[in-house]
């Protein structure tokens, strides 16, 4: 199996933490290609996280191998160095300036293999910010994703690490396409991808909206609706469930299966825009009928009618979820606590194939003497590294 994956055969050696260079190194792990995270000896610090971090490693981290090894000590940088010569693509996403401390920036990456991807995830791209700390809450302050998040509640970061990810994903986006290019050129080359250009281009169709409409741009929380009906209402049972109505063909179908005929006879009510403007007389109306059913009613009811619609779920409930079980949208992993569970794999499909756990989240060092073996280090060496604790071995 591992040979038929589109990325078999590229060799990737990362030097990232928390969640965007993590998330790119997913993507082509999860492709297939051969992906090596380089540790510390007591490991990567996700692994130590709490609170709301505690997730991060155990979702970025499948289908990755583990060496663990001092970069502080002369014969610890001589085995990464090996490692490097061996790769296909470096990743990194340390403070500016960090890897050419190590000896591993890519002017030095350069010269042992001229051939070499090597992409650096960032807080910002080249320009008068590229030295300051980025965080995806950062980026989202500065950037306005906070502010169209939040509103009249005042600026509010959104409920996912959405520059982090998205980051991570434009990263091996560019990896990619310098593969690609590299098969045609044979040259390598230096790609970046950075928090804050990615939350600028999530603000693209904002900032054109501005110009636009000509008025400035209201946040979500505090915008008229496109749409007279698009939004939560509450059944008999106490639940919520979102309903859209977005299309006249939908209009004329949500009224007449609902016994709102005299709403869809209404002249005044002929436009998406006159409904728009006549919401606050439909949504009294449509809340009462939607009062009277049970949220499983009103669901099958819109699932029926080709109605959008929606339960208002938890992240807990996606465990469960009856499409990403039947589809094959999670995958086995297993956490740090040993506790065996299910994560969401990549969204995507290839010639009716998924992505899932070839390889569980590693534990700290475990293949650190498989990749010294394959790099040529005879047992004895490998031995010694391990007792001088250069590297850490947990196979």
């Amino acid at each position: 199996m591992n040979m038929s994956l589109p990325l078999a055969g590229v060799r990737v050696v990362e030097f990232v933490h928390v969640v965007m260079g993590p998330t790119c190194g997913l993507i082509l792990a999860d492709l297939g290609a051969e992906v090596i995270k380089v540790e510390p000896l007591d490991g990567d610090h996700t692994r130590k996280l709490v609170a709301s971090g505690a997730g991060f490693f155990p979702t970025y981290n499948r289908n990755k191998k583990s060496f663990a090894v001092d970069l502080k000590s002369q014969r610890g940088r001589e085995a990464v160095l090996k490692l490097i010569a061996s790769a296909d693509v470096i990743t990194e996403n340390f403070r500016p300036g960090a890897m050419d401390k190590l000896g591993f920036g890519y002017e030095a990456v350069k010269k042992l293999k001229p051939e070499i991807i090597y992409c650096s995830l960032k807080g910002f791209l080249p320009g008068p910010y590229e030295h300051r700390t980025g965080l995806d809450e950062v980026v989202q302050m500065m950037g306005g994703l906070a502010y169209m998040t939040g509103g009249r509640y005042g600026p509010l970061r959104a409920g996912a690490s959405v520059n982090d990810v998205m980051g991570g994903m434009f990263g091996a986006i560019a990896i990619l396409a310098a593969l690609h290019q590299r098969r045609s050129t044979g040259k390598g080359q230096y790609v970046q991808s950075a928090l804050f250009e990615n939350n600028a281009f999530l603000m693209a169709q904002h900032m054109m909206e501005g110009l636009m409409t000509g008025k400035p741009v209201t946040p979500m929380p505090d915008r008229v609706r496109a749409w007279a009906l698009y939004d939560n209402f509450k059944t008999r049972d106490g639940e919520l469930v979102f309903v859209g109505v977005v299309t006249d063909t939908q209009w004329k179908v949500f009224c007449e299966a609902f016994g709102l005929a005299d709403l869809l006879a209404d002249p005044a009510l002929a436009t998406n825009p006159q409904r728009v403007e006549a919401r606050p007389r439909i949504l009294p109306i449509v809340s009462k009928i939607f009062s009277g059913m049970t949220k499983q009613e009103l669901m099958d009811k819109c699932e029926a009618l080709g109605l959008p619609f929606a339960p208002i779920a938890k992240p807990e409930d996606l465990f469960e979820d009856p499409h990403l079980n039947a589809s094959g949208g999670l995958a086995p992993v297993t956490l740090l606590n040993g506790k065996k569970t299910k994560v969401p794999i990549l969204p995507i499909e290839m010639d009716g194939m998924r992505f899932g756990t070839r390889l569980d989240v590693p534990r700290v060092g475990e293949h650190t003497r498989e990749l010294l073996t394959g790099l040529g280090c005879s047992t004895e060496t490998i031995r010694q590294l391990i007792a001088d604790k250069v590297v850490v071995a947990t196979d």
